[in-house]
Parts: structure tokens; C-alpha cells; sequence
């Protein structure tokens, strides 16, 4: 039985090993050596082997050095994107550090756009449990993950993630009746993920073996999909999470699995362990996890190769990009990429969150949460369709078009956009319930699209009796919204007030727009955006009572527009 040998122990095992053999040639042993003989051989064995379902550690040079001879064939491919990025970042109106980016400003096609659409979909789709990171947590020891992949697949040394790769066909994916779809959602944008965590790429790239367009579906998804979005008039982005590959596998480490075969090292990267000083993930300040400065030229050299191949439009990040090890490999990144969209005059967006940029240089985006009050600078949150997951899940429940529609029409009035995600199936069609949702809000767009597209917040976001959980994670926290509840915004002297429920007796009071609170300025008008019927109103000094019709126009929100003057 071959057992494993640290390598970062072998300079001191062949040090014992040495010294073990000059007592043992002694012709006579005394009895006085036999102490220090066992010692050795403790010594020896605790350096040579491991113990059963353990695998010896590696220091972080061992296994970045194990990483970067796996991918030493795309060593000179890398190099030169590199030196491109770096040439690109100081040819232009920006320059790499953060002075020059603060200057970044978003397009106005972007703070137009308002509703967006996020896509998941990659090689974790194909076990499709519990959630995306099911690549990660397959391989922590106890985790519901690990137990339902050992009982389902078997173990981890036989079958690993990789293994998910001949499974993941995408038979049935059309890239351009997604397209449509989203377009009839009424979405302005659409943002695939092009690599996640796992470092599947979901394009055909030149920088590895693993990717979709050569193993798996064997199709350029991201080529396909880029083509299909600005078929239908929208403007197309993508989203990079390779930065936490860098550690994403480091639970296959501590144990027999596939992950510690170097034949395998290219796919599952360094799996540096976390080192995480409390434990929150986004404390990044206390994140001490070892980097190599070969992954980060990796990693600008992968994200440049997106820009380069397809030309987003948006490129969305997450939060690992913050870690300080990556701080100055981000602003390259950054003023190449503003750099080519300025020299080609397209308007671009890089979305960040937590501290990943300085505040001025990017888009800030709250993953599943919101703001408390309207934002100085455009902002954007990203939440799945899901309750549970980024990525397809069997049996899924969803949040119903109400939820989403006054998730959108509360971050629209404080400046923001709503990037809705979708979860496809690993054949490549999306749950039809999710289309139905879609579809739904597209229905409500087209008919209160006027209140949501183009406009910009008011002087107050809105009034009503629900408060909502600031912050990220909590978009699910914030209590129903009730017919009182109202969300303001604005498009030149129009106002429009977002009703987020309909009253039983026909009859509302917006208290923002009493005499006393628009003091000069009066209300010309007001009608029911989708209704025919005449509104009967009048301003009182507890604000703007209104008469409704008795039935309503739609469902889920009600958008009154309202001329000032």
C-alpha cells in the first residue's frame, strides 16, 4: 500500500531517515540507543504517513506550484492577455488606480434600464441540491451535501465534481427563445454567469481544457447567448466569481477525493485552505487566505478574456474581488475595461459589492437586500426568483410576481435596479413556473413600464406603515406591503406614486402630497396608468385624497400619474 508523503515534510524525513540508519549499522546496539531508536521511527512514520481518511497538508507554495504545472500549457496565452490588460489600462481617460477610476460615471442606459435578469446556470445545475454550492460543500465533511453525494454517487475519491461534466448535456437549450423570454419580461439586460465558483467556464475558452465549449455541452453558451440578447435589443453583460476558486475546493484537501489528484489540479485550482479570522465570509479585511500572484494573472487574464471574446456590456462580480490581495490587479482590470468601451463609445458597468472598489469607481450592488432611503449614486440589488437557490433546484418554491414587482418598484425609487435571477435546467430549459413569473411581471411592465423606465427618485422615496430590512440577505425580511404603502418617482415634471396594494373601499390619502408639503407647487392631474375611468381627487391639508375605480386595472401594483407644476 503506496502511503502519501508530506511534501513539505520530506527534507526532515530524509533527516531522520538518515539518522535511524547510522544507529541501526552499528554492529552492537546498546541498550541505552533503544529509546531514541523508537522515537526515530515514531518520528519517521508521523512525517511518511497518514492516517486513514486524512491526507497530509501541503504548504500553499506545494500546491500552488501542483496548480500551475496542470495549467502550464496555457502559460504564454496568459502572459499576453496580461500585458494587453496592462497596456489597454493606460491608454485611455482612466489609469489603474483608484484616483483616475473614481471618475467612472454609469451609462445613462444603464440607470434607464432598471430591470435586469441574472442567469445561473452552469455545472452545479446537474446534481441540482440544496444549492449552487454544492461544488464546495460536497466536499465538507458532514454537511448534508457530502452525506446525499457519498449515499447518491458514491464517494468522493470515485466520483467526484468533475464527474457532472459528461452529465451536463444542455440537449434542449435555445439560446434565443431565452432571449425572447426575457424580453417579454420586460427586462433591458441580461447578465449569464460565464464562470462561477467551480471554474467551469460557460463559454469556449482558450486559458483551459475545462469549459463547455469543450467538454460537457461543447458549445460556446455565453457566444450563444451573447448573440441571442442583442438580437432582441438588449444589452448583454456577464458575471465573473473566479476569484473564490482560488480556496472554493480546499474541503476535498482534508480528505481521500479527487481533489488531491494532480491530474485534476487544472479543474479544481489551488484549494488554498480558508483562512478566515472570524469566520464571516465577508470580512474581508480578516481574510488571510494565501493567493499566489500566478492565480491573480489568472484571474485578470480569465475576465479579460471575457471582455475581449464578447464585449459585455455589464460584467458583474462577487465579493472576493475585495480581498486585499486582489486590490491591485482590480483597478487594471477596471481601466482596461473602461478604457476599451471609451475608445469603442459604449457605456459599461462594472457591478461590485461589500468594499471590492472605491465607491465612485463602480456600481454597488446589495445581493438579496435593499436600501433604506434613496442613493446618491445609482445602485443595484441582485436576488434569485428562487427562495432557496442561485441555481436550479427540483421542486423549487419561488417568489410570486407581487413580491417581485414591489421588490422592483421600492429599489426603482431609491435609485436602483433589480437584477432578477433565473435558474435553468441543466438540459437547458427553464422551469416553467419560473417563465410564468416572468412573463407576469412582463405584463405589469407594459402597462406601468411608464413609472418604472427612465425615471429617477423623487424627493422622497414614498410613505406607508411597512418598514423595510435594510441591508444585504434580508430582501425576504421586510413584511407584506399594504395599500398604504405608496413608492414615488419621477420623469420631468410628472409624478408617479406606486400604490403596493388596492383599498376595499376605493379610497387613499398619499399624505406626501398635501398642500403643505409641495407648498408651491400643485397637482395638475391625476390618472391610473392601465385605466380609462376617471380619478376623482382632491388636495386637503392631510394630502391627496383620491376616489379610485371600483375594480382595478391589473394586479400587484398601481401606478398613478400625477403632473406637477
Amino acid at each position: 500500500m503506496e502511503l502519501p508523503i508530506s511534501a513539505s515534510g520530506e527534507s526532515l524525513l530524509f533527516g531522520l531517515f538518515i539518522e535511524y540508519a547510522k544507529i541501526t549499522a552499528m554492529r552492537y546496539i546498546p541498550f541505552t540507543h533503544l529509546p531514541k531508536i523508537l522515537l526515530l521511527a515514531f518520528m519517521i512514520a508521523s512525517c511518511a504517513w497518514t492516517a486513514p481518511g486524512q491526507q497530509a497538508e501541503l504548504d500553499p507554495l506545494t500546491i500552488d506550484s501542483i496548480w500551475q504545472k496542470a495549467n502550464s500549457k496555457y502559460d504564454d496565452a496568459r502572459k499576453a492577455l496580461v500585458q494587453e490588460v496592462d497596456r489597454q489600462a493606460n491608454d485611455g481617460p482612466f489609469r489603474p488606480y483608484w484616483e483616475s477610476l473614481q471618475k467612472y460615471q454609469a451609462p445613462g442606459w444603464y440607470e434607464d434600464a432598471k430591470f435586469g435578469i441574472f442567469i445561473h446556470w452552469g455545472l452545479y445545475s446537474v446534481p441540482a441540491f440544496a444549492n449552487e454550492w454544492y461544488s464546495r460543500n460536497m466536499y465538507e465533511q458532514g454537511s448534508p451535501e457530502f452525506k446525499h453525494h457519498v449515499a447518491t454517487y458514491g464517494p468522493q475519491s470515485k466520483f467526484g465534481y468533475k464527474d457532472f461534466i459528461p452529465m451536463f448535456k444542455a440537449e434542449h437549450f435555445d439560446a434565443r427563445a431565452w432571449a425572447r423570454l426575457f424580453r417579454e419580461a420586460g427586462a433591458k439586460y441580461v447578465v449569464p454567469v460565464a464562470e462561477h465558483h467551480d471554474g467551469f467556464p460557460m463559454y469556449a475558452s482558450d486559458l483551459t481544457d475545462w469549459c463547455a465549449g469543450k467538454m460537457g455541452p461543447k458549445r460556446d453558451v455565453l457566444g450563444e447567448l451573447a448573440a441571442a440578447i442583442r438580437a432582441e435589443g438588449l444589452h448583454f453583460g456577464a458575471s465573473s466569481h473566479r476569484a473564490e476558486h482560488d480556496w472554493f475546493f480546499d474541503g476535498g484537501r482534508k480528505f481521500d477525493s479527487d481533489v488531491n489528484d494532480p491530474r485534476y489540479a487544472a479543474f479544481y485550482g489551488p484549494a488554498h485552505p480558508r483562512f478566515l479570522r472570524d469566520g464571516y465570509d465577508h470580512n474581508l479585511i480578516e481574510d488571510w487566505t494565501y493567493v499566489s500572484p500566478a492565480f491573480r494573472d489568472d484571474w485578470l487574464a480569465r475576465t479579460a478574456e471575457i471582455v475581449q471574446k464578447y464585449h459585455p456590456d455589464v460584467l458583474y462580480f462577487d465579493w472576493w474581488i475585495g480581498q486585499p490581495s486582489f486590490r491591485d490587479h482590480v483597478s487594471r482590470f477596471a481601466a482596461f475595461y473602461y478604457n476599451q468601451a471609451a475608445k469603442s463609445g459604449t457605456g459599461v458597468v462594472i457591478n461590485f459589492k461589500d468594499h471590492a472598489f472605491q465607491e465612485n469607481a463602480a456600481t454597488f450592488d446589495v445581493e438579496r437586500g435593499q436600501q433604506t432611503d434613496i442613493q446618491p449614486r445609482h445602485w443595484q440589488t441582485d436576488t434569485s426568483i428562487s427562495n432557496a437557490s442561485w441555481g436550479y433546484l427540483p421542486n423549487d418554491t419561488y417568489k410570486s410576481p407581487t413580491f417581485i414587482i414591489h421588490l422592483l418598484s421600492d429599489i426603482v425609487s431609491k435609485n436602483g435596479n433589480l437584477q432578477l435571477n433565473v435558474t435553468p435546467r441543466p438540459d437547458g430549459t427553464i422551469p416553467e413556473q419560473e417563465q410564468e413569473i416572468l412573463r407576469e411581471i412582463g405584463v405589469w411592465l407594459k402597462t406601468n413600464g411608464e413609472a418604472i423606465y427612465g425615471t429617477k427618485p423623487w424627493k422622497s422615496f414614498g410613505e406607508g406603515p411597512t418598514v423595510v430590512a435594510g441591508g444585504a440577505f434580508h430582501d425576504t425580511d421586510t413584511k407584506p406591503y399594504t395599500n398604504e404603502d405608496f413608492r414615488f418617482t419621477t420623469k420631468g415634471p410628472v409624478l408617479y406614486a406606486i400604490e403596493l396594494g388596492w383599498p376595499t373601499d376605493g379610497r387613499i390619502t398619499i399624505h406626501s402630497l398635501s398642500a403643505e408639503a409641495l407648498g408651491s407647487t400643485k397637482v395638475q392631474s391625476v390618472s391610473l396608468l392601465g385605466s380609462n375611468e376617471k380619478i376623482t381627487w382632491e388636495q386637503e391639508a392631510d394630502g391627496l385624497h383620491l376616489q379610485l375605480p371600483r375594480q382595478p386595472p391589473g394586479k400587484h401594483a398601481y401606478a398613478f400619474r400625477i403632473p406637477l407644476q
